[in-house]
C-alpha cells in the first residue's frame, strides 16, 4: 500500500509543479541578487540573505528561509488536503476500502506519502539552491585554491565544509518535520470533507491563525504550542556551538502535532460513512 501511494504521488503533475515552483523562487532571487549586486542590509530581509552575495555556500539556508513562511506550507496544504478528500471527490475512496485494505493502513500510507513529499521538497530546494548559489556567488573569500574554504557561522566562528553540510542536513530534517506536522493537520482536514480545496484552505487557515496569534501578548499562554513559534529554531543550528534548546523544543512540539493530528484523522476516518 505504501509503495502504491508513493508511486501515485510521483506520477502526479501537481506534485512536480509544486517542487518546481519551490526551487524556482530561490533561483529567481539568486539571479536578481547576482545581477543587481544589491543584497539586503544585515538584519533585513530573509535569514542569511545579506551574506549570500559573498559566499554562495550559504544560499541553501537563505533559500529555505525564503520558502518556509508561505510557499512551503501552501504546497504541503495542497498535497495533504488532497490525500483523502481527493480520493473521495473522484469516487475512488469507496473502491479502495472495498479491497482488503484497513482504514488505519490507508491513512498510514497517506501520511508516509505526505512525509515523502515534504522531505523531497526540502531536499530539492536545498540541492538546487546550493548549485545556483555556487554558480551565482562562488565559494566566498575564505575559499582556498580548491574552492573548499569555510563559512562564517552566526557566532563568528568559521565552519568547515563538512560542518556546514552536517548542519544543513540537520536543517533539512528539522524543516521536514515542521512541514510534516502541517501535513498531518492537512490529513485530518482531508478526512472531514470530500473537497480537496476545502481541506487545503483549512490547513492554510490553521497556519495563518498560528502566525496571527504568535505576536499577541494575549496569546502568550499558548504561544509555545503554536507550530509557527518553532519554525525558525533551525537558525540556531548555524551557531557555534549549536544552541540545541530551541531545536529540541521545536522537535517536541512538531512531533506532538503529528501524533495528535494523525490520531484525530484516524478517529474521524475510522467511523466515517464513506459513500464516494
Amino acid at each position: 500500500m505504501i509503495g502504491v501511494e508513493l508511486r501515485l504521488m510521483l506520477r502526479r503533475r501537481r506534485v512536480w509543479l509544486c517542487w518546481l515552483l519551490l526551487c524556482a523562487i530561490p533561483a529567481l532571487v539568486a539571479v536578481l541578487l547576482a545581477v543587481t549586486d544589491l543584497a539586503p542590509a544585515p538584519g533585513q530581509g530573509g535569514a542569511f540573505l545579506s551574506a549570500v552575495v559573498s559566499d554562495g555556500q550559504l544560499f541553501p539556508a537563505a533559500a529555505l528561509a525564503l520558502v518556509l513562511p508561505v510557499f512551503l506550507p501552501i504546497t504541503v496544504a495542497i498535497v495533504s488536503g488532497d490525500a483523502v478528500a481527493g480520493e473521495a471527490s473522484t469516487g475512488t475512496l469507496r473502491y479502495l476500502l472495498v479491497r482488503p485494505v484497513g482504514r488505519l493502513r490507508l491513512l498510514t500510507a497517506k501520511l508516509i506519502s505526505v512525509a515523502a513529499f515534504v522531505l523531497l521538497a526540502v531536499l530539492f530546494v536545498t540541492l538546487t539552491s546550493y548549485v545556483v548559489g555556487i554558480i551565482a556567488f562562488g565559494f566566498g573569500p575564505a575559499a582556498g585554491a580548491g574552492g573548499t574554504g569555510g563559512v562564517t557561522s552566526l557566532s563568528g566562528v568559521t565552519l568547515t565544509p563538512l560542518q556546514l553540510a552536517g548542519r544543513t542536513a540537520a536543517t533539512v530534517g528539522y524543516l521536514a518535520l515542521c512541514m510534516l506536522a502541517i501535513g498531518a493537520v492537512g490529513l485530518f482536514f482531508s478526512t472531514l470533507t470530500d473537497s480537496p480545496l476545502a481541506a487545503a484552505l483549512g490547513v492554510l487557515a490553521f497556519v495563518v491563525l498560528s502566525a496571527i496569534l504568535l505576536p499577541l501578548d494575549a496569546a502568550s499562554a499558548i504561544r509555545f504550542y503554536l507550530p509557527t513559534t518553532h519554525w525558525l529554531a533551525w537558525i540556531d543550528l548555524f551557531r557555534d556551538p549549536i544552541l540545541w534548546t530551541a531545536v529540541r523544543q521545536g522537535v517536541g512540539v512538531q512531533l506532538g502535532y503529528v501524533v495528535v493530528a494523525f490520531g484525530a484523522a484516524w478517529a474521524n476516518f475510522a467511523t466515517k460513512d464513506v459513500t464516494s
